[in-house]
């Protein structure tokens, strides 16, 4: 085979570059696809390296059921259970905990301990047949002894999904919508979460991609999925319950200041958030 002169080369290569161009187009025109691209480009900034990352997460609450090995990552094991973590309105929030051996050894735990985890709200998908499915957990990184009630989260990260604004039959204004926010080792943890009132107007206009910190509380939430024409399955889902939202600029001093605190006026800052959020 001959090599190309330069000329010959150039044309080829002009001419694939005409053809991305024209399929560029072709994708802009469609509403659809331009949704899909704007995802995309979302996920790129999302893995890109970004220091734009906060997840913190701190829980009180009450051990129940049986602890339970869930999986092993280079010989070291991870148990799970559920925290029984109430609200000052008398509703409990049955929360998942996945945490390390090493932790349980230390304190001895066992079930009605009444316990304080520190760590990240994290998601993982676990695969059903032929189906994903998008599983939350808080993902201890300390745990200890628990006093009082705590239920607080930081998050910021990237809006991954456009916001779903809707009103209930009670007439309150809620606002779904999915964070993406970094970890280490170029993964992400899916977050969704769940705005309300004037929140919730001002989360129903951020686009894709844009940079969002948010505080609140982790909740569960019981729900009717419907599986059939006649046939409905009781579900429970887990989000954030949001109390505070910045976006933009205002989200990037957030994330400077939660990162940028050191020891005990980190953790001050996020057990005066709990008494915030907890409703």
């Amino acid at each position: 085979m001959y090599p190309l002169n330069s000329s010959v080369f150039r044309q080829r290569v002009y001419k694939s570059r005409g053809a991305a161009d024209i399929m560029e187009r072709r994708r802009t025109k469609s509403p659809k696809l331009r949704q899909r691209r704007k995802s995309s480009e979302g996920g790129k900034m999302m893995n890109n390296g970004s220091t734009f990352s906060v997840n913190k997460a701190i829980v009180t609450g009450k051990v129940i059921g049986e602890i339970k090995e869930s999986h092993k990552i280079f010989g070291e094991k991870f148990y799970e259970f559920t925290l029984e973590v109430p609200r000052l309105s008398s509703v409990t929030d049955l929360l998942p905990v996945t945490v390390s051996e090493r932790l349980l050894m230390e304190g001895g735990y066992k079930e009605g301990n009444k316990v304080t985890v520190r760590g990240q709200f994290r998601s993982y998908n676990k695969s059903e047949g032929e189906r994903s499915k998008l599983i939350l957990t808080v993902f201890a990184r300390e745990m200890g002894p628990g006093e009082g009630v705590i239920n607080s989260i930081e998050l910021a990260g990237y809006i991954c999904k456009a916001p779903v604004y809707r009103t209930t039959p009670f007439n309150r204004e809620i606002c779904d919508i999915l964070l993406a926010v970094n970890r280490s080792y170029g993964k992400s943890d899916y977050i969704p979460a769940i705005a309300w009132g004037r929140n919730a107007r001002f989360v129903k206009y951020l686009s894709v991609g844009e940079q969002v910190a948010v505080t609140g509380r982790i909740q569960s939430r019981i729900y009717q999925k419907r599986i059939g024409e006649d046939e409905t399955e009781e579900r429970t889902a887990y989000e954030v319950s949001v109390g505070k939202v910045l976006a933009g600029d205002s989200a990037v001093e957030f994330m400077r200041a939660a990162t940028g605190l050191p020891g005990e006026s980190a953790e001050k800052k996020t057990d005066d958030l709990s008494e915030i959020t907890v409703i």
